[in-house]
């Protein structure tokens, strides 16, 4: 039996991130290749959707049940599965001669999804020492800034080069690397004490997290049915009450909400929520506002928002010295602070605006988004104790994932809103709508901004400390 550390396990830390690329990547990198799949497929282009949504789904649906599966049968064994079950289904979706098969592999993909980032997470966050809290969580957060913007031009020259299943078969080899380097970096402990599954949490959970994902989706659709997005939404919230409700009361609940006390946690969580999901909407922001507002190309708008990818990684390094140098409260409020001045700037941004001027913006855009993002994984954990480090994951996990599923639909709603409400005033520039979508998007910022502003001014030292 390998025992535990207590520090970082580096070459387990690259393990994690990893998994959590390939997780990232497959949850959007469909969106290109789909004129290509419906065509061999024999539909239309926006049937594709239904693949993507599945996978979504069900990794929404699965998440909350990965601290179970970790307890009941270590984190080793159910991240190896985890991987082997991802791996097989991306063969499966490489291989599939019909979309409704291609649906059917994608919803075994994202079981594996589900199991595979916040159980590989975990096994990198239980039993370590505070103050390698932020060298994980910094080999943790990148794959999430970088998989939104890679994915779509990753799944594009896949597919006009070798065709659409490589954006499939991709995964094998690197899954089979994972699968193999799983036994020798992930420690085999022992599994905690069996408790029974919490079956009535979890249905009430997955009905609760379906819904909204396929409301959301409803939503952010081109044509919105707005009569089966009101019921969806109306079940996910009767749903989430009956089941907040039950798991307050049982034993051992699926989701255990006892962290959400924790005041960083919280604040990690549920200001930090809502940060995700701003930062998850505002590249499709700026996506609509220069291929719909300004009439660039496809690719034109693509190079743009690559400005964003730029400052997320130009800025990498720098994250955890920030933190350790001024605090997680400061960093974080700078983070939303200066987010939202930028957004704010790019209300002015026309067509007649410098290239250069708009690519400066974006920038700084992706390096205090990278900042924010790096600062609210890290706070989290950051005074989770140990015995509480499997809900507390399984839950930021859960809620995270609502987050980032939900951040596209919002997007379009706020762009919908805007652009309704500038058609209604009678704007001559019907650009006017996209940049006030912008706008709500700095202002919705300033939810995560107080609420972090009220933090005590050392939250979080534990983790800061050499």
């Amino acid at each position: 039996m390998v025992p535990r550390s207590a520090t970082l396990n580096r070459p387990l830390a690259l393990l994690a991130a990893a998994a959590l690329s390939m997780e990232n990547l497959d949850g959007t990198i469909i969106q290109t290749a789909a004129p290509a799949m419906a065509h061999d497929f024999g539909v239309r282009a926006v049937d594709l959707n239904v693949a993507m949504t599945a996978y979504l789904l069900t990794v929404a649906v699965c998440v909350p049940v990965s601290g179970w599966l970790a307890d009941r049968f270590g984190e080793r064994r159910v991240f190896a599965t985890a991987l082997a079950v991802f791996t097989v289904a991306s063969a499966l979706c490489a291989l599939a001669p019909s979309l409704p098969l291609l649906t059917a592999a994608r919803v075994l993909q994202g079981v594996g999804g589900a199991m595979m980032v916040p159980v590989g997470r975990l096994a990198v966050l239980r039993g370590l020492d505070r103050r390698d809290l932020l060298d994980a969580m910094a080999y943790l957060t990148w794959p999430a800034l970088v998989a939104p913007v890679v994915a779509p031009a990753l799944g594009g020259v896949l597919t006009d080069t070798v065709g659409w299943p490589w954006i499939f078969l991709i995964n094998v080899p690197f899954g089979v690397a994972a699968f193999v380097a799983t036994f020798r970096v992930v420690p085999s402990a022992p599994a905690a004490e069996a408790r029974r599954l919490d079956w009535i949490g979890f249905a009430l959970t997955g009905i609760a997290l379906a819904a909204l994902v396929l409301g959301m989706e409803e939503i952010g659709s081109a044509s919105t049915d707005w009569a089966w997005a009101v019921v969806h939404l109306v079940v996910a919230a009767g749903a989430g009450a009956a089941g907040y409700a039950w798991m307050r009361r049982v034993r051992h609940p699926l989701l255990d909400f006892s962290a959400l006390r924790i005041e960083t946690f919280r604040v990690g969580n549920v200001g930090g929520g809502v940060y995700r999901l701003i930062i998850s909407a505002a590249p499709f922001v700026f996506t609509l506002l220069f291929q719909v507002g300004f009439g660039w190309s496809a690719a034109q708008a693509g190079l743009m928002v690559g400005a964003v990818f730029v400052g997320n990684i130009a800025v990498k390094p720098l994250t955890t010295p920030l933190i350790r140098r001024f605090g997680f409260k400061p960093v974080i409020v700078g983070s939303n602070l200066v987010g939202a001045v930028v957004y704010a700037a790019c209300v002015f941004v026309d067509a007649t605006t410098p290239l250069w001027a708009i690519a400066v913006l974006l920038l700084f855009s992706g390096v205090f988004r990278s900042i924010g993002f790096s600062g609210y994984n890290s706070l989290q954990f950051a005074d989770v104790p140990g015995p509480l480090m499997t809900s507390a994951n399984t839950l930021a996990s859960t809620m995270q994932q609502v987050a980032v599923g939900v951040g596209v639909a919002v997007a379009a709603l706020i762009v919908r809103l805007t652009t309704a409400a500038a058609s209604a005033l009678g704007a001559a520039d019907a650009r006017l709508g996209y940049r006030w979508a912008l706008a709500l998007v700095a202002l919705l910022l300033v939810f995560p901004l107080v609420e972090a502003a009220l933090l005590p001014r050392h939250a979080g030292e534990r983790a800061t400390r050499r």
